[in-house]
């Protein structure tokens, strides 16, 4: 797919990291971006930076996505693109002993299943969503109506202690991709996904720098944190790269996740 014709994309946490680092790599390349966040603030800075339009949406809710795409395609057309990287994680093990005082417990179910329905059901809907409405596109030269890209994580393959609800929202990421691909190959709308390692995003901000190098010193090579450019880069080749479909592939620098 051609990103020098003016054609429109929707990236769902595209107000941080990165999301905002795939929003800025399409609006250079002169696609029309708009950003769905719930950081408003941050959300409308990137906007005016970049010359496209923040909208205020929580994946959790059909009302809200639907009031997000309008916004979206009335100021920009209907989205050839659709990037997803909200999401959120937590980190409790499924069933454990307090040190204090023995007291047991175990993985609070609201807990789990609001990063589920962050993660996984939060990225389906978008897809869902935006597929309906790129089915309606006339096809490109090459036949193509769209094209998908997810955010999983390794730890959807190597998940660590405390990420059930994590690893298994990502795990459904990567499974779904597959299928949705075949779903709409008919329809000329390809859908890949990324499972990103470790990288320099806002979440790992607040983390002191001993911490920060040591997790830059666990990865094979480059022994670094990854960059949110770095992600944006392989969005962007599996957007343009008409061969790339159904794929779920790592970018991590060679790292395998240990238990903890």
């Amino acid at each position: 797919m051609r990103l020098d014709n003016g054609i429109a994309a929707v990236v769902t946490g595209g107000a941080s990291g990165l999301g905002a680092a795939t929003a800025r790599a399409l609006a250079a390349k002169g696609v029309k971006v708009a950003i769905f966040d719930l950081q408003k603030e941050k959300g409308e800075a990137l906007a005016a930076e970049i010359g496209g339009l923040f909208c205020e949406v929580n994946v959790t809710s059909d009302e809200s996505v639907d009031a997000g795409f309008a916004s979206a395609r009335t100021a920009h057309g209907q989205e050839r693109i659709l990037v997803n990287c909200a999401g959120t994680g937590n980190a409790v093990k499924t069933a454990s002993r307090s040190k204090e005082d023995g007291t047991i417990r175990h993985f609070p179910l609201e807990a789990f299943n609001w990063v589920v329905q962050i993660n996984l059901v939060g990225t389906f809907r978008c897809i869902a969503k935006s597929a309906a409405g790129m089915l309606a596109l006339d096809p490109l030269e090459d036949g193509e109506r769209g094209a998908i890209v997810n955010t999983a994580s390794v730890a959807a393959e190597d998940g660590q202690i405390g990420q059930a609800a994590y690893s298994a929202s990502k795990g459904g990421v990567v499974g779904m991709t597959l299928p949705i691909a075949r779903d709409l190959m008919g329809e000329g709308i390809r859908v890949n996904t990324i499972l990103p390692g470790i990288f320099d995003t806002p979440l790992l901000a607040a983390a002191p720098p001993n911490v920060k190098e040591a997790l830059a010193a666990s990865v094979p090579f480059p022994k670094r944190l990854g960059r949110p450019e770095e992600y944006a880069r392989l969005a962007l080749c599996m957007i343009e790269n008409g061969y790339f479909n159904g794929e779920d592939v790592r970018l991590d620098g060679g790292i395998r996740m240990a238990p903890r």
